[in-house]
């Protein structure tokens, strides 16, 4: 579905992503300079870590705005089932 967003919130959610990405490129580095397993494993957990942050504050900003509206213009069905499949999805992790 196409969406716009306010450019404060596509800033945020790309500030996110930029920090998530260095966090991988120093994983990256760690495994190839044979860096300490616990300490390469202790990198990782903070990249997924990142991640859910990221996804949360999607998510949060989607219920406020989209799911918002949708329920405000009628239109709860499609709102509810956008829900259960992020649901889904999430289960499956």
């Amino acid at each position: 579905m196409e969406h716009k967003h306010n450019n404060s919130h596509a800033q945020k959610a790309t500030r996110r992503l930029r920090i998530v990405a260095g966090q991988i490129k120093g994983l990256e580095k760690m495994v190839q300079e044979d860096k300490y397993c616990v300490d390469i494993i202790n990198q990782s957990l903070a990249v997924k870590q990142a991640l859910s942050s990221f996804e949360d504050f999607i998510l949060k900003n989607h219920l406020s705005t989209h799911v918002v509206s949708q329920m405000k213009s009628g239109n709860s069905s499609k709102a509810i089932d956008e829900i259960l499949s992020i649901y889904r999805l999430s289960k499956k992790k």
